[in-house]
């Protein structure tokens, strides 16, 4: 054979698998537009599209003196973070249900320790955290005191502040117990009046405290709904854990469908006294089990050598169940839709892939662009994770557990209904 026949055997091979991976839709996806979703996906999570997500906060002001109110205005032009003002057992009810990564709550005498600069307790303020989220309340917590130390800076530098501030500290010692403390601090406080009645105190003249000197005390405090909170890492990462168990699970199902319709298992099923709609529901049942199944081994594994245990089975079967329903569902769409298995497979991963990754299945929501935190919230895998954490640690009651595993069962059905109808058409 000439060079020449080589050569064009070769090409014409090569023409072949090119029309061929052309024809094969699930294959070119990956080969060529999921690089790209998978670029700029990461691209938008570190700042290539538009701002860094904004840390949640929920602000309950308990005090309402013309302190905290400042305290508040200062919170709410502090770049990222996003504000609400709720009352004490809302902005614990959206911590809990992870809608607020922390509560700032002021409570009542933040204003009048404020107005003691010098001596007494120091102005308090608490961080009601939610505990999977301690990077968020950790960057909250470094926000919220210079906030507060801004307020200090403020009065330190505002003369009639400072006057009011010297004047009651100086009307305070009076009522002191005589001796040599009381004694230097006066001297110290009355030399202060003076410098700052002088109408050239500036911010940078400002005096200085001693080392043990502390204005604002902030105390953490994790929460949820019955007091507890996560007794070790694991009760965080196994409902991630769980979730990709039984994406693994439905997806794999999805495949065996389409491989039974694809190699002709499907046609020779209907020549028994089978209908359609019995195959399907025999598929959807079988898959039903396989992931309740995986969901009690796993959680077995995580009970048994990890400490995991929920807050309520009651309530974690409920979750299982629902995130059972809710994949059984998408099983059925990306069944019906993948006329091969390489294009099955393909959409499978192609819709799971991102929705685990907005919905907090690999990248911390805190790390996301606040419209990428927006869009987390449509994907079943957040609702899942929502779900079994809610059960296993957060303590959610039965109404705090309705929402997402509504949203779940929605989903499930909604995933049956379409493919059961797309089935038929066929």
């Amino acid at each position: 054979m000439s060079a020449r026949t080589d050569t064009g055997a070769v090409v014409a091979l090569a023409r072949k698998d090119l029309q061929l991976l052309l024809r094969n839709r699930g294959a070119l996806f990956f080969a060529i537009a999921w690089p790209v979703l998978v670029a700029v996906f990461f691209g938008s999570v570190f700042g290539g599209l538009g701002p860094r997500g904004q840390i949640p906060i929920a602000l309950v002001d308990e005090d309402g003196t013309p302190a905290s109110g400042k305290l508040v205005e200062r919170l709410r032009t502090t770049k990222g973070i996003e504000l609400s003002v709720a009352p004490l057992e809302e902005a614990e009810r959206l911590v809990r249900q992870g809608k607020r990564a922390v509560a700032v709550i002021v409570p009542r005498g933040y204003g009048e320790a404020s107005g003691r600069l010098f001596h007494g307790a120091p102005a308090r303020l608490t961080l009601a955290i939610d505990p999977s989220r301690t990077a968020e309340a950790a960057m909250a917590e470094g926000i919220l005191t210079g906030a507060a130390m801004q307020g200090v800076q403020e009065a330190l530098t505002d003369p009639v502040t400072s006057r009011a501030m010297v004047d009651r500290s100086l009307a305070d010692l009076e009522t002191a117990p005589p001796g040599a403390d009381r004694d230097a601090a006066t001297r110290f406080l009355g030399e202060l009046r003076t410098f700052v009645g002088r109408p050239s105190v500036t911010s940078g003249s400002a005096p200085g405290a001693s080392p043990a000197w502390q204005q604002v005390a902030i105390e953490r405090r994790a929460l949820a709904a019955t007091g507890e909170k996560p007794r070790n890492a694991f009760d965080v990462t196994f409902p991630q854990g769980i979730l990709w168990g039984v994406i693994g699970s439905a997806l794999g199902f999805a495949l065996s469908l389409v491989t039974e319709r694809t190699r002709g298992t499907l046609s020779r099923l209907q020549t028994a006294p089978i209908a359609r709609g019995h195959v399907l529901a025999g598929k959807a049942l079988a898959c039903f089990v396989t992931i309740l199944a995986v969901e009690g081994l796993l959680f077995a594994l995580g009970r048994l050598a990890f400490g995991v245990r929920p807050s309520s089975w009651g309530l974690l079967i409920a979750a299982g169940f629902s995130v059972a329903v809710c994949f059984v569902g998408i099983m059925m769409v990306v069944a019906v839709l993948g006329q091969t298995e390489q294009s099955a497979g393909g959409l499978g991963w192609a819709v799971m892939l991102p929705l685990t990754m907005v919905g907090g299945g690999m990248v911390p929501l805190f790390a996301m662009p606040a419209w990428m935190q927006v869009v987390g919230t449509v994907s079943p895998v957040h609702w899942g994770i929502l779900a079994l954490e809610g059960a296993i640690w957060r303590g959610f009651g039965p109404a705090e557990l309705a929402l997402p595993c509504g949203v779940l069962m929605a989903i499930g059905v909604l995933g049956l209904v379409a493919g059961a109808r797309l089935f038929a058409r066929e």
